[in-house]
């Protein structure tokens, strides 16, 4: 019966689903990660080809469809595909509201041009048991999957697949809700023979979005049937704000405009920069190679398939260019974004202006979902790159390597210095010093890694692209574990005095064996910004080091197991954020369960942040974890968050 009913969906399913993205004048539209193509099971027998769509009818009633839905189920069968008119039904069957909100979800269909699609999860191919069914093993499908697990450009290309796949659990249940293999060997058959595969905290349904209209249908849909809403880009989210268990999921991953104007005026203004503008979907690559052909440098993000005009800006968006050049927030001169009341809005600095504070920081999409966003770009940049790494031999190698770091990264932090620390690796790049001062800054630095034989190379490099390429693709966040951070930014006195750095350099020498600190050495620290023009906490902008510290589960971590480490987690930042009062978070990779959460991402800047989210979301219609005016963990939108004190 199941390959019956996979073979009447594949023969129904509309060809007419393919990615487009935002009208307008573009000077390249980079080709779209097309969609995954529909499941398709192995077939242990031969399916007679060309299943009647007549039949549909007959089968629908053997499973149990209600006769008073049939017709919209058939209709939306017909207009999208059998798997999610079957997934629709099955959820809702109460009667004269079944009917209703069948209705509507065969309205919302035909308005966005049959692109509501059924999510699966991105390992359901290895599963022989999904939500309690059996089901075909697909092996071709599992095998990719299986050899792309921590890829993330395999990874970004399936809605079902989160970068963080904790994120795609139900993290609370008391029983696995889940649908995961071993982020340690993707081939472990413990993870997954004989597993029930299980949908966990996923959209069950999404709209690949195409147009504006496609985000205002949705907001009309959600508004009248009460169901939620999230919005996911590429999925780089360590808070779990892109999912959300029975929501319906607005995927803008296809909007992939991209072009250049030297004399960009926002509108309604007079002031013109030299501007990138690029749809929410596009790659910070794609940004990267664009610029470089234009002979532009543009301030992003240390990942190849982070979304460039999505959270990553709206949270903040570090680079280790920020230094010199500022945050993303910083960068951004226009936005153009739907608002929760379904009005197509254009926010900058001379209309909308208060709209344009709280998504210059104000982070997720509390405020609405960008359709693009235009941003201010640097003349090509010649880079002085720092890469050195060491294996630790002696049992206080690593402490003494942090010490000499916490006492040498203020100096660097006024050289204009930025870049990431990994234990005993690190990555810096200056774009205000030559070579032979580069070498000179880092000198303390190389001796103690030559001294340890490890490597060294300090160089000079033609453009941020030209660095890009040759480092950051090797050696940007992992995806495929699941991950949880603790953060704080360390603001400079604790690199500026002896006493500070005294502290500071303690406090993680006594954190090594819980975990090695990950460091960013990416806050604004150089840059002259425009004061209350963003909404970030001004803490940014003191700031010598964004740290963080994690904890990994595992595929068969139980909930006890899981509480235990977000506990341990909170045990350790905790210390950090005593040594540092006053500071904050990034809110993008800040703790999940931040305490006082609105003080540590914006600061000041709340009261105003939430006085702007009510004047354009007046009914909360859209809410995310630790989001500006966000309802509270009890709310039903958080059921997959394990409940925890802090």
């Amino acid at each position: 019966m199941l390959i019956l009913l996979e073979h009447t969906r594949r023969e129904l399913i509309s060809t007419a689903a393919r990615t487009v993205v935002p009208p307008g004048t573009h000077v390249r539209r980079p080709t779209p990660v097309a969609p995954p193509p529909p499941y398709k099971p192995r077939s242990t027998r031969p399916v007679a080809p060309g299943l009647p769509v007549g039949l549909c009818g007959p089968l629908l009633a053997m499973l149990g469809v209600r006769s008073s839905s049939l017709g919209l189920v058939l209709a939306l069968a017909a207009a999208a595909d059998l798997s999610l008119a079957l997934s629709l039904s099955a959820r809702n069957d109460t009667g004269d509201a079944s009917t209703q909100l069948l209705s509507a979800f065969a309205q919302l269909n035909a308005t966005v041009g049959g692109r509501l699609r059924s999510a699966v999860p991105f390992e359901r191919p290895c599963f022989s048991v999904y939500e309690g069914r059996r089901v075909p093993v697909d092996h071709a499908a599992c095998d990719a999957v299986q050899a792309n697990y921590t890829d993330p450009t395999y990874r970004v290309k399936h809605f079902g697949a989160y970068m963080l796949p904790q994120t795609e659990t139900c993290q609370a249940s008391a029983q696995p809700e889940q649908c995961l293999l071993d982020s340690n060997d993707p081939s472990n058959p413990l993870a997954y023979q004989g597993v029930n595969c299980q949908l966990g905290n996923i959209p069950p349904h999404y709209i690949q979005v195409a147009s504006v209209s496609d985000v205002q249908a949705a907001l009309k849909f959600s508004k009248k049937t009460g169901i939620r809403l999230s919005v996911k880009n590429k999925g780089h989210d360590y808070k779990g704000r892109s999912s959300g268990k029975d929501t319906l999921s607005l995927w803008v991953t296809g909007l992939r405009s991209i072009s250049h104007n030297a004399n960009f005026k926002p509108d309604g203004c007079s002031t013109t920069y030299d501007a990138i503008t690029v749809g929410a979907g596009v790659f910070t690559q794609d940004v990267y190679e664009f610029a470089d052909k234009v002979n532009r440098t543009v301030i992003g993000g240390y990942h190849q398939t982070i979304g460039f005009s999505g959270g990553y800006f709206l949270g903040g968006g570090h680079s280790i260019l920020s230094p010199v050049y500022g945050l993303a927030v910083d960068r951004v001169v226009q936005v153009r974004v739907v608002t929760p009341d379904g009005v197509y809005r254009t926010a900058n600095e001379c209309q909308n202006s208060d709209l344009f504070f709280a998504l210059r920081g104000g982070g997720g999409s509390a405020f609405g979902v960008v359709i693009e966003s235009s941003h201010r770009t640097e003349p090509q940049l010649t880079i002085q790159a720092a890469v050195m790494k060491f294996t630790p031999g002696a049992a206080d190698d690593l402490a003494q390597w942090y010490t000499l770091l916490v006492n040498n990264s203020y100096n660097w932090a006024n050289q204009g210095w930025g870049g990431h620390i990994a234990g005993p690796t690190l990555i810096h790049v200056n774009p205000l010093l030559n070579n032979a001062d580069a070498q000179a800054s880092m000198q303390p630095a190389a001796d103690f890694v030559r001294a340890r034989g490890g490597s060294v190379v300090i160089e000079q490099l033609p453009s941020w692209l030209a660095f890009f390429q040759k480092y950051v693709t090797a050696a940007q966040a992992a995806v495929g574990p699941e991950l949880a951070l603790g953060t704080r930014l360390l603001p400079a006195d604790l690199f500026s005095t002896e006493g500070g750095r005294t502290q500071l350099g303690q406090l993680i020498t006594s954190t090594l064996p819980f975990a090695s600190p990950y460091i960013v050495a990416g806050t604004p620290y150089l840059f002259q910004e425009q004061p209350g023009a963003t909404s970030v906490t001004p803490a940014w902008r003191d700031a010598i080091w964004h740290l963080s510290i994690k904890v990994q589960f595992q595929y068969n971590s139980t909930l006890a197991e899981k509480t235990a480490l977000y506990e341990s987690l909170e045990e350790h930042i905790q210390k950090f954020r005593d040594i540092s009062p006053g500071s904050g978070a990034y809110f993008n990779e800040g703790d999940v369960y931040e305490p006082d959460h609105e003080q540590s991402y914006w600061g000041v800047n709340y009261a105003k942040l939430l006085q702007v989210k009510q004047k354009y979301d007046p009914d909360g219609l859209l809410d995310c974890w630790q989001c500006v005016g966000w309802k509270g963990q009890s709310d039903p939108l958080y059921q997959c968050y394990i409940k925890i004190d802090t």
